[in-house]
């Protein structure tokens, strides 16, 4: 018995050296789609790029590449001056004259030679050359500005029909969708980087006076693409290239672009009307997930998300639409509310007299109002960095105010620290003001250099004057 089962161990263990010989040197091998070698090694392994995912997804680039790198354009800022080699000159003028140069890069969007870049590449500029992709040299001229939403509108007069991109839909953009960059940085004809949208609505400082609503993006823009294009796959403008995000001065990941549907109607308004028409929803408040424990529970708010109306301004769309404090707004038109910046953005992109629809959630009831937007009235005093609007008799009322008008804004750091929002300015060098008008009347008549003395009042009625030299 025991030899038999010494002779059936031999023959199973040959058998099995038989098995492993063949799959080892006679079977060919076979592959399966779901074993993964890892390496053993500690050196560094290949990680596929953007660039060869995109390819591997069957994505081309090169379509949209081509429709485009003709329309990007180089942009150079000249700017003069005369600096005084001595205490004569210094007295009696002149000197030896020199300039500094700044460029950046432009999109051109009409046939005729229209070019929309970023306000900050042409500012001070006392000459502006554009270069096109094939070498030709212009001089363009300024048809109009936005500093706040730092978009320009030049022009060049060419011989021809001048290549250009059309506008695409930036609402219609989608996270995580594939865009290029184009730009013309130093003058070595267009360059284009890939990447994909990685957020929308994004405010680069939320503490900023004039919040952005931009296009994230992980396409590599630098200095110089400033005012450059992205463009989806088929070629169409979704943004315009503005700023980058880096302790270095360099690209590290962020890029930021103004979204087309806003460099477009800024564009459309200085060429019909010579300025920008800005629509106002005329609200206030925070994203939902930014409030405290006891507004919370004090206005028994249920949903995680959308943006809270703290306040309603005066003779406002929204107030003659009955959105009150306490509401929360989920949606604009088709577009999803959560933050300022959504909103912001979407409203940026009206306006005044525009109607669009807003869905509230109002005690956990689903409202859905028609809003007119009317047309933004502040005024901003540079020169004191604060912004004013009118005052409604509610504000005059809590400030025991006969007349005056708001602190709608503070537009430097220095002056946000004092706290000043809000406060009614009744009297401008001992002049009483009830409006705007008032306001820009009395700036228009002072010199730069001038004093001025405001007087505000405080929640008491007291009086409280500020001297500005």
């Amino acid at each position: 018995m025991k030899k038999i089962a010494s002779l059936l161990s031999v023959a199973v263990l040959a058998g099995v050296i038989t098995l492993g010989a063949y799959k080892l040197f006679i079977e060919e091998p076979q592959t399966t789609s779901d074993i993964v070698l890892k390496p053993q090694s500690s050196l560094p392994v290949y990680t596929p790029t953007t660039y060869t995912a995109a390819a591997n997804s069957g994505i081309d680039f090169t379509e949209a590449a081509e429709r485009t790198v003709h329309s990007v354009v180089h942009v150079s800022n000249k700017q003069e001056y005369t600096q005084p080699r001595n205490m004569m000159e210094f007295l009696r003028g002149g000197g030896q004259r020199g300039g500094t140069i700044g460029s950046g890069s432009g999109v051109i969007i009409s046939g005729d030679g229209f070019i929309i870049t970023n306000n900050h590449v042409i500012d001070g500029a006392t000459e502006i050359e554009v270069a096109l992709n094939d070498n030709r040299k212009f001089t363009a001229r300024v048809i109009g500005t936005d500093e706040k939403a730092d978009i320009a509108l030049i022009k060049i007069d060419a011989n021809g029909e001048l290549p250009y991109i059309a506008f695409g839909d930036s609402d219609a953009t989608k996270i995580g969708e594939w865009v290029l960059a184009v730009g013309n940085p130093f003058n070595l004809t267009s360059t284009v980087t890939a990447g994909i949208v990685s957020a929308k609505a994004r405010d680069i400082d939320e503490r900023d006076s004039n919040p952005q609503s931009f296009i994230q993006t992980d396409a590599a823009i630098n200095p110089g693409n400033s005012g450059g294009a992205l463009v989806n796959i088929h070629g169409e403008l979704i943004g315009i290239n503005t700023a980058i995000t880096s302790q270095t001065g360099s690209y590290v990941g962020y890029a930021f672009a103004v979204p087309s549907n806003n460099a477009r109607k800024i564009v459309e308004d200085i060429m019909q009307y010579g300025s920008v028409q800005k629509g106002i929803l005329g609200v206030s408040g925070r994203s939902i997930n930014s409030l405290n424990k006891e507004t919370i529970e004090e206005f028994d708010i249920t949903t995680t998300e959308g943006f809270y109306v703290g306040g309603v301004e005066f003779e406002s769309g929204a107030e003659k639409a009955g959105i009150k404090s306490g509401d929360v707004i989920k949606r604009i038109d088709d577009i999803k509310i959560n933050k300022f910046s959504d909103l912001s953005g979407y409203i940026s992109s009206k306006r005044p007299d525009d109607v669009v629809q807003v869905y509230l959630l109002r005690e956990d009831k689903e409202i859905t109002v028609p809003v007119k937007l009317i047309k933004s009235v502040t005024f901003d005093i540079d020169r004191l960095g604060i912004q004013v609007k009118n005052a409604s008799p509610k504000d005059l009322k809590k400030y025991k105010a006969k007349n005056g008008v708001v602190i709608n804004r503070t537009l430097t750091q220095e002056m946000r620290r004092y706290n000043i929002e809000g406060l009614v300015i009744s009297e401008i060098d001992d002049e009483k003001v009830s409006d705007i008008e008032d306001v820009k009347r009395i700036f228009k008549n002072k010199s730069p250099n001038e004093r001025v003395s405001i007087v505000f009042l405080d929640q008491k009625g007291e009086r409280n004057r500020f001297i500005f030299d």
